[in-house]
């Protein structure tokens, strides 16, 4: 199943990937332009992680911002050998989970405000067509919003954005037998809250 607005292709990813050791050298070394490019080159990457994990576009563009703000002021702490976008995510994580804490304290949830996901592509939709994919991505949505905040980030990191087990473990801290069992749990209440869906269109 495609889970579109959250979806990050393989392709993406392979992208994100081409020509940054040079522009993590050059950012480290003070280049404001060289982190500029990190910043257009990983935050549609980033944007869709913090936006899997908490269902607001308008959070999610702000707590990007505030991913990257912590990210240049750390940029001299990226180790060589790190992956950039592992190193990312594990800034964007602390971000989304110190939010999670403010919002929990002001007794709100995440994805209390849900958002419609938008189409997978620009194709003209009919309007049966269009009202189902909505149908859908609200019922994506508010099942990844029912997710304990181990299992959503899982599910987010190996499901939609592709990462390794071993990466998401790094950025995580938890041992990759947890991350399993984690994911595998995630993907039986993810189908039990689709189920209902699926089997009206068969």
């Amino acid at each position: 199943m495609n889970f579109p607005m959250l979806y990050q292709s393989r392709s993406e990813i392979k992208n994100l990937t081409d020509g940054l050791e040079d522009l993590i050298a050059s950012a480290r070394g003070g280049d404001d332009e060289a982190f500029g490019v990190i910043f257009e080159q990983h935050s549609r990457f980033v944007y869709k992680f913090i936006y899997a994990m908490l269902g607001e576009r308008g959070a999610a563009e702000e707590l990007t911002q505030e991913t990257f703000l912590a990210a240049y002021k750390s940029i001299h702490g990226l180790r060589g050998e790190a992956r950039l976008r592992t190193w990312l995510c594990g800034i964007a994580k602390n971000v989304v989970y110190k939010s999670l804490r403010s919002r929990r304290k002001e007794g709100l949830q995440s994805g209390e405000k849900i958002e419609s996901l938008g189409a997978a592509d620009d194709k003209k939709l009919s309007p049966d067509e269009e009202f189902l994919s909505k149908e859908l991505n609200h019922l994506i949505r508010s099942a990844l919003a029912e997710l304990d905040e181990d299992k959503r980030l899982v599910f987010t990191l190996k499901e939609l954005q592709h990462l390794s087990y071993k990466e998401i473990s790094e950025i995580t801290g938890c041992a990759i037998p947890k991350l399993k069992t984690d994911l595998r749990r995630a993907k039986i209440e993810m189908r039990r809250a689709l189920r209902p869906y699926l089997e009206a269109k068969q």
